[in-house]
């Protein structure tokens, strides 16, 4: 019995009646075990079509487990389980726990074995789109869910699947920076394959003098879920989302044609849905051309302080000062991220394109006016930096991966400017019951992003803040996993819901919205019905039409993604139609 399984039973009397039976048919994906599963000899015809490229899945914790328990390998494994670089390489590991659901990793008893549990069966570690297009009709002809995975950064548990066929996307490492021309951009541009990550393309823009829109976590694939989920930047307040930069894809559709869709071509209508529209759903990229702007120097400020000394009410009083100085933050072109737990507060850092160190010093001159009023202690670094790349490896700190649970909501710059006092106290009574606040400041307005056109949820042009929560991961306690996830969302989400209902959330950062509590991950995907409007807004009803046209077998599925809704996952895994 899966761990998860136990802790979850009591729910199964009340769900009987809306999980999907657990056999195969023709609403059903092909489950191993089935007789429908594609014996070993159409596997292996299959890795001929593909130039030997299938992987099958051995769980990256295998050593941990008996009966093949290494104590040198494991304990390797162990020591680099929480940091990114442990997983990116293997064509099947996961980075959030919650969905690799305690199969195989090093904090579970040894003498539990491995099993494969919610990874993938088999991977395709992709090198051409005819490989792609390839495992595309082998996954429609014998009707197998498939997968699309580059490094496994991912909170929803989109790059993963029981039973699923994945198609890896990692080693797509084509980049390089060039001149780019239509009536709608003329400078440079930067063409990635899928699996470039973001300190690639930061090394190459700054080698040539330019910098690039990615994510603060240099290991996240650029044209993967980042940019197709909006994708949030240092460098946003200045140039926009990662969406909002993009002038070119080269895609997989779910038919096996490869397409190259721009703005203005035949194919404008998936572009627009891959810019900002969700990942996973109308094809798989096989690369992404972008915006490259020319270098500049950046400047950077971190500043720590605690509560030691002054009273809980003046603690956040602090921090709901800070905010208010947020709007002219951005307004000037920075960024800023800033961490607090009901004990601490950190700005680390504030990432500042073409502003002097002594402005952006000016810029937060009144909040740290008011802290020496009061007499907090604090410590402050600013320094200014040649380019954005040498800025980010000196003040970026390490991200690790597998440390908590996440939930998110964007919080419109009204709700500071008038209603600043309500938001304070609901980060305050949420940092004071266990979560911890990660905040993300910025301006993607209409005014900083220009003449674009994508999918990015609405909600994005109006917020100042894109709130992040978090709650601690523990291994090996999966009921009180549930029980942190029913927390953050009945608990902490809807306090802020309540002050921007017509808000939204960051789709690459929202996990405590995914679905009810009780059932994430219980009995798979039970989705909010909400989700449409939370991670879509005003554009879902053309992204599913887009994804009539370009997927009409309905071969693409991911948590979240559009679409999804009109299928469930049975507790194995198994992939149904709903009803």
């Amino acid at each position: 019995m899966r761990p998860t399984m136990f802790f979850c039973a009591f729910f199964i009397a009340s769900l009987l009646a809306v999980l999907p039976q657990a056999s195969a048919s023709a609403t059903c994906r092909c489950f191993p075990g089935d007789a429908c599963w594609p014996t070993e000899n159409e596997w292996s015809q299959l890795n001929k079509t593909i130039d030997g490229r299938l992987v099958k899945t051995v769980p990256l914790g295998t050593p941990c487990h008996a009966p093949t328990y290494n104590s040198e390998a494991c304990a390797v494994l162990k020591d680099g389980w929480l940091l990114p670089e442990e997983h990116y390489e293997s064509s099947s590991s996961v980075m959030a726990p919650f969905f690799a659901d305690g199969a195989c990793d090093p904090f579970h008893p040894i003498s539990k074995p491995c099993t494969l549990g919610n990874y993938v069966r088999y991977s395709v570690n992709v090198t051409s789109p005819a490989q792609i297009s390839n495992a595309v009709k082998f996954a429609t002809k014998h009707n197998i869910r498939l997968v699309i995975r580059n490094t496994g950064h991912d909170y929803n548990g989109r790059s993963t699947g029981a039973g699923a066929l994945a198609i890896w996307t990692h080693h797509l490492k084509d980049l390089s920076i060039g001149s780019y021309s239509d009536k709608y951009y003329s400078g440079k541009a930067i063409i990635m394959g899928a699996g470039i990550q973001g300190y690639e393309a930061y090394e190459i823009a700054d080698e040539t003098g330019y910098q690039v829109v990615g994510g603060e976590c240099p290991t996240v694939g650029l044209a993967g879920g980042y940019t197709q989920g909006g994708g949030h930047s240092a460098l946003s307040s200045r140039y926009g989302l990662g969406a909002d930069q993009v002038l070119k894809w080269e895609v997989i559709d779910g038919q096996g044609n490869f397409i190259t869709a721009t703005r203005d071509n035949e194919y404008s209508d998936i572009f627009w849905a891959l810019s900002g529209g969700g990942a996973g759903t109308y094809g798989i990229v096989w690369s992404m051309t972008s915006k490259a702007h020319p270098g500049t120097p950046v400047s950077g400020l971190n500043l720590t302080y605690t509560n030691e000394g002054i009273s809980q009410d003046t603690f956040f009083n602090t921090i709901e000062t800070f905010h208010s100085e947020l709007p002219a933050i951005v307004d000037a072109g920075a960024m800023s991220i800033w961490y607090f737990t009901n004990t601490s507060f950190s700005i680390s850092p504030i990432t500042a394109p073409n502003i002097p160190v002594a402005d952006l010093v000016a810029l937060l001159k009144p909040f740290t006016d008011s802290l020496d009023k009061l007499g907090i202690k604090y410590n402050i670094v600013a320094k200014q930096y040649d380019s954005y790349y040498s800025q980010f490896k000196d003040m970026q700190g390490v991200i690790e991966v597998g440390t908590a649970q996440y939930g998110g909501w964007l919080v419109p710059r009204s709700v500071v400017q008038n209603n600043n006092h309500a938001l304070m106290t609901a980060y305050r009574e949420i940092t004071e019951s266990g979560g911890t606040f990660i905040g993300v400041g910025l301006n993607v307005s209409r005014k900083v992003s220009g003449d674009v056109s994508n999918a990015v949820l609405p909600a994005w042009r109006d917020a100042l803040i894109d709130t992040t929560l978090t709650t601690p991961w523990e291994w090996d306690n999966p009921a009180l996993m549930l029980e942190r996830q029913r927390q953050m969302t009945e608990d902490f989400i809807p306090k802020l819901t309540a002050l921007s209902p017509n808000s939204g959330a960051y789709m690459n950062e929202a996990c405590g919205l995914l679905s009810s509590p009780s059932f994430l991950h219980c009995y798979g995907d039970f989705q909010q019905p909400n989700f449409k409007e939370v991670f879509y807004g005003t554009n879902y009803d053309a992204l599913r039409k887009i994804k009539v046209k370009y997927d009409p077998k309905d071969i693409f599925y991911a948590r979240t993604a559009v679409g999804s809704d009109e299928w469930t996952e049975s507790e194995d895994g198994r992939l149904c139609k709903a009803t």
